[in-house]
């Protein structure tokens, strides 16, 4: 995604209604100079955005002159300071986290540990004659080491194109994270063995046998409690900071952009 050079919001700004906190115009320089600061694909999206940002920035800051914050000379430092007399953001309880563990204990594991051979059978991804081709090479493949005709390691060194066929195919050790996504989510649910499939990725196909499968256990609750209270506040304060500042819309009012809240209090 490319960034949008003010030049490029200079021609379609007049299609854009004016947009108003109360009785102060946002101004469209303004505007076109903020998107630098949110890339998108379309001027239209990029404006709106850098629309929203400054609606809120300037709903805070006239919240802060409505408190009477006006001799704190940084806007950074005024808006900040506002947050902190106006949000009333609870703490979350014991309890509360117990129960967040309780109903989400997928969350709270240690990853799954593989050891991984591969075969790469290359093709570009928009080379369909290639890709059909290399497929009924890995079928051919595959066949010869299910009924043990051949060996992992001596085919990974003739046909694979990548550098593991010098260990024998060998990627050591993976995990979650570790590898593309259309390689990694077929091969995590895969036990211990020869996989009998084909794996496919924008890389090609692969042959894919998993040395060893260590697998993820249940963290207990005293280990991941940190975790869990951290993540637990952010999100309260991120609903408390949409609920606060569509009070501040509607006190205030607000026109010519639709204020979809963001999700989080920082100002950008």
């Amino acid at each position: 995604m490319q960034l949008i050079p003010v030049g490029e919001a200079e021609k379609p700004r007049n299609q854009f209604p004016p947009v108003y906190v109360g009785e102060t115009l946002i101004g469209k320089d303004d505007i076109a100079r903020e998107m630098q600061h949110h890339p998108a694909e379309e001027v239209a999206e990029a404006w709106h955005e850098a629309a929203k940002s400054l609606v809120i920035r300037e709903l805070l800051l006239q919240q802060a002159s409505r408190l009477k914050l006006d001799d704190v000379a940084d806007e950074e430092d005024r808006i900040a300071r506002v947050l902190e007399l106006e949000l009333n953001v609870p703490d979350p309880t014991e309890q509360d986290c117990e129960r967040f563990h309780a109903a989400n204990p997928a969350r709270f594991r240690s990853p799954t540990v593989m050891a991984v051979s591969h075969i790469l059978l290359a093709a570009a991804p928009d080379d369909v004659q290639e890709r059909i081709r290399q497929e009924e090479t890995g079928h051919q493949l595959l066949s010869s080491l299910l009924d043990g005709r051949a060996r992992f390691a001596d085919l990974a060194k003739q046909y694979s194109a990548c550098e593991s066929r010098h260990q024998g195919g060998s990627l050591g050790q993976i995990s979650k994270g570790q590898t593309v996504e259309e390689f990694e989510r077929p091969v995590l649910s895969l036990q211990e063995g020869l996989s009998p499939e084909l794996i496919e990725t924008r890389y090609g196909w692969h042959i894919v046998r998993v040395d060893q499968r260590i697998d993820g256990q249940q963290l207990p609750y005293e280990h991941v409690k940190p975790q869990i209270r951290q993540y637990l506040s952010e999100s309260v304060t991120r609903r408390a900071f949409r609920q606060y500042l569509q009070v501040l819309a509607a006190e205030t009012g607000v026109e010519g952009v639709d204020l979809a809240l963001p999700d989080s209090p920082l100002m950008q």
